[in-house]
């Protein structure tokens, strides 16, 4: 037990995601006695988003998307108070109002609110019937009940939340059709060579697709597009994007940018307000700039460092990197870090073949970013490079190139970042 803290401190989590599990796991660590009260707008204990497309391929079912077991909150002494919202936070008294009038006391509280989709508004969009977003579990069983094999799917968005839906639709109905006003998918993750090998992979699995073109309105089942072409459709699915949640921090004053602003100890400019996960703008160490960096390894470290240091204990969260691990219909892609330009005085080595591309930016003596297709093997070795930012002359870079092993390094940086493994 750490000085500081009253043994019965009352910890509050806002949300029920994975920032809220390393939140609650980072308070156990240095509190075993404190109250914990996890305030969660879903009615579901902590799941997997990312398995929601893999539920309608069938591949998995709601019990397996579990996050933790089944007695995760009943073991960490959790209170989960399912189906409520927190309205306000007013931090001159530390008491939280919720959507039902009922109002929480806190010592030490986490934001992890996570994000929400963004619905861009579109003229005659009341009119469309069968239209959803595609974030959540109930998402999911909604666009579950309203499809058949029949069904002509137009999903706005060719990110990674409008293509993961579309493979989990593929073989449930009869055509789907991405359309999205940039010129490529995934453009946030993927430059436009390695984008267009994935969207051919997925044309080739039956994918359409219509680029630099998206919906402007609708009217009923019919979408008109910027082109001036008009699209049909049974089922609408609204993959634009996604905005963190950052409404309970600016109404208090607090400060917030595209995310809450959290230092590295996961604290917002509000005394004793943590927050944690897909709802904050952390430091992207390899951008050397605050992001919101909305990945679920990301979320966990950020949520157990916020609860380390709510229950009195100390610990910083200084490494936070983008990175993907995605796959459709088979091929594979790893990213991480940033993709500086050559003017901005970045090198890039690449290798391709067919099907796969390598592609390691590096500037100065510092691996910044990687973009891996088709070959994904021991990617984690160049993370840890970008992510505990190691000198490249200190390694074996040539060798590293050509192959991800750590055999490139010196027996004591494998034993000080891989655990000594060959």
């Amino acid at each position: 037990m750490k000085k500081g803290v009253s043994r019965m401190a009352q910890y509050v989590v806002i949300g029920n995601g994975v920032a809220a599990v390393g939140c609650i796991e980072g308070i156990r660590k240095e509190d075993a006695a404190g109250k914990i009260i996890v305030i969660s707008e879903e009615p579901h204990p902590v799941y997997c988003r990312p398995l929601i497309s893999y539920y309608l391929e069938g591949k998995t079912n709601l019990e397996k998307m579990a996050y933790r077991d089944k007695n995760f909150y009943e073991r960490m002494g959790c209170e989960v108070l399912y189906g409520k919202k927190a309205a306000q936070i007013d931090p001159s008294t530390k008491q939280i109002a919720l959507n039902d009038d009922t109002v929480i006391p806190y010592d030490k509280l986490c934001i992890a609110t996570g994000s929400s989709p963004f619905v861009p508004p579109f003229t005659g969009l009341e009119s469309v019937e069968q239209k959803h977003s595609f974030m959540t579990i109930d998402d999911m069983l909604e666009l579950e009940a309203s499809i058949n094999e029949n069904s002509d799917v137009l999903i706005v968005g060719a990110g990674l939340i409008g293509l993961k839906c579309a493979e989990g639709l593929k073989d449930r109905v009869s055509s789907i059709t991405i359309c999205d006003l940039a010129d490529r998918v995934l453009s946030s993750i993927l430059d436009a060579d390695c984008a267009a090998i994935m969207q051919k992979h997925l044309e080739q699995n039956g994918i359409n697709f219509m680029l630099n073109d998206s919906a402007i309105s609708f009217d009923k089942n019919t979408a008109f597009m910027k082109s001036g072409k008009t699209v049909r459709f049974d089922v609408l699915v609204l993959a634009v994007g996604v905005r963190a949640n950052t409404s309970l921090i600016k109404g208090i004053g607090g400060e917030v940018n595209r995310g809450i602003l959290i230092s590295n100890k996961m604290e917002t400019s509000i005394p004793d307000i943590y927050a944690a996960g897909d709802c904050t703008e952390g430091e992207d160490i390899s951008f050397h700039d605050k992001r919101v960096l909305a990945i679920l390894p990301n979320a966990y470290m950020q949520g157990n460092c916020a609860g380390i240091n709510m229950a009195g204990g100390s610990s910083v969260f200084d490494k936070g990197i983008p990175m993907n691990s995605i796959g459709f219909f088979g091929l594979h892609a790893m990213t991480a870090g940033s993709y500086y330009t050559a003017e901005q005085g970045c090198e890039l080595y690449e290798e391709k073949s067919e099907g796969t591309l390598k592609r390691l930016f590096t500037r100065g003596d510092y691996l910044t970013g990687f973009i891996l297709i088709g070959a994904t093997e021991r990617a984690g070795i160049y993370t840890s490079l970008i992510r505990e930012r190691i000198p490249l002359s200190s390694i074996d870079f040539e060798m590293l190139k050509k192959t991800a092993t750590s055999t490139a390094f010196s027996v004591e940086k494998r034993k000080q970042f891989f655990g000594g493994v060959v």
